[in-house]
């Protein structure tokens, strides 16, 4: 069996991370699952954006936690991918719907409408102005969808372990994911998490802590590894045992899997 293939930010190596146009993308090349991060904007609405600032993907200060979601769908969170686009005569026409904010909704619905199955992958982040509001939001619209039960589609992940509890919690049939960026942290981490939880490590930790994978394994658990953009670090997730690999490039993934 090959790993999940599962698009970071959608296919965000060619495309501007977190826009629909990434994500269908990722779709049209076969990705068997997508990845997004959420954030809470302050009318409350649930947003694929990573960072806490604006600066980076949509050119414009200001923070995501401050703003409505009206004056969101007013930037353009595609222009900075590739910002001298207007000077090249032979660039593809832009489609404006596909480069704005996009709404953790917009995308669960572009995957419930899918003509196939489609895993989604959302991360909460943390720390941030609204705690635990972040996971009650998104639980509640899991349920909108009926994907808060058993076999659905979506799984929460988060580097914040209470994060990950309060899910549980809420929504005690959604497959949950414990990220973890250093090593220390899995040695603590591996006596209060779930046992049916997934343990996802960033893939600069299995290169550098070769006998990490091991012992994940050894607990019993599935890795989710992110983000697998070369093929060695492909390579060293087969040779892991990992379930899935998260990365910005599913075509290439996906090619070198023979898929």
């Amino acid at each position: 069996m090959t790993p999940q293939v599962v698009a970071h930010r959608g296919a965000s190596h060619e495309n501007a991370e977190h826009t629909l146009g990434a994500y269908l993308a990722a779709l049209e090349v076969g990705a068997d699952g997508l990845e997004c991060d959420v954030r809470l904007t302050a009318d409350g609405h649930l947003v694929c954006v990573h960072d806490r600032t604006l600066l980076r993907t949509a050119q414009q200060p200001g923070l995501v936690s401050t703003m409505d979601l009206a004056d969101l769908n007013e930037l353009d969170f595609a222009a900075w991918k590739n910002p001298w686009a207007e000077l090249d005569d032979e660039a593809p026409e832009r489609d404006e719907t596909l480069d704005g904010v996009l709404t953790l909704r917009k995308l669960l619905e572009t995957v419930a409408d899918y003509d196939r199955r489609v895993e989604v992958a959302i991360e909460t982040k943390h720390p941030t102005r609204y705690g635990g509001l972040v996971e009650r939001r998104l639980v509640e619209m899991l349920t909108d969808f009926g994907w808060d039960q058993p076999g659905s589609p979506v799984r929460v992940m988060s580097f914040s372990f209470t994060a990950l509890q309060r899910v549980e919690r809420a929504a005690p049939g959604v497959q949950l994911v414990q990220l973890v960026d250093k090593v220390q942290y899995w040695s603590m981490l591996r006596r209060v998490i779930g046992p049916d939880w997934i343990v996802g490590p960033g893939i600069d930790l299995l290169r550098e802590h070769k006998r990490l994978a091991r012992r994940i394994t050894e607990s019993g658990r599935d890795m989710h590894v992110w983000t697998v953009n070369t093929d060695r670090d492909l390579t060293l997730c087969l040779d892991a045992g990992v379930k899935a690999v998260i990365t910005d490039r599913p075509a290439y993934v996906l090619e070198q899997l023979g898929r």
